[in-house]
């Protein structure tokens, strides 16, 4: 008798069950068919490999397989002082940087976190006063983006808000019951895409979003003229 496998027939320590049907349902691409679905990981985010029937373009079925690493999904937010021209980021450590060459593994990072069960708006709201100690007022949804489609099934929701670096207070930011020790950079915007073309800004999301700043955002040239 099989025994009662966590986080399928039973929960897990997250009280999940059900995790080998995600998939298996889907049916937007009549070109592509789910045929079994192996839960790998389940610890904190969840590892599958996927069986896929995938028809080519000569009409023939192939039987494909793919690992995807599901963390939820996660929302960012550009901080910035429109009068000072400044952006507020966060610097912390990052194992998974620093085991993949980073010299010291401290990031230097747009605020942001997991969605979990709120909305983008609201999960943003609450990471941002968790890391920075900001409460934004308006925010400015940007765009919604899959950061690394080929195996990872996050969507992270890209936000700006403006705030008031003149009120700021602290240095540092962060849960220390979750392990986050922050340090708050507030950098000029030139300043911070010298450190991205440099190297010293290394975050996908923080590029991003710094280029959205100067092109179509609060620094770009149209924006100032007004």
């Amino acid at each position: 008798m099989t025994s009662p496998r966590p986080g399928i027939d039973v929960p897990d320590h997250r009280g999940r069950t059900g995790l080998d049907r995600a998939g298996r349902d889907l049916d937007g691409n009549p070109d592509v068919r789910v045929t079994d679905v192996e839960l790998l990981a389940a610890g904190w985010h969840v590892m599958r490999r996927t069986t896929l029937q995938v028809r080519g373009p000569s009409g023939e079925w192939e039987t494909q397989q793919r690992e995807t690493y599901d963390r939820g999904n996660g929302a960012t937010v550009l901080l910035y002082d429109p009068r000072r021209r400044t952006v507020l980021l966060t610097r912390q450590f990052r194992y998974p940087v620093y085991v993949n060459g980073h010299p010291d593994g401290m990031l230097i990072e747009t605020a942001a976190g997991l969605l979990d069960d709120d909305d983008p708006a609201t999960a943003i709201r609450r990471e941002a006063a968790e890391e920075t100690g900001v409460d934004i007022g308006e925010l400015e949804h940007v765009w919604d983006v899959y950061m690394s489609p080929g195996s990872v099934t996050e969507r992270i929701h890209f936000f700006a808000a403006p705030f008031d670096g003149s009120t700021r207070r602290a240095d540092h930011g962060g849960l220390a019951e979750e392990g986050e020790h922050i340090e708050l950079l507030e950098l000029g915007i030139e300043e911070a895409l010298a450190m991205a073309r440099d190297g010293r800004i290394q975050d996908a999301k923080t590029i991003m979003l710094l280029q959205w700043a100067v092109l179509d955002g609060p620094f770009a040239a149209s924006t100032a003229e007004k």
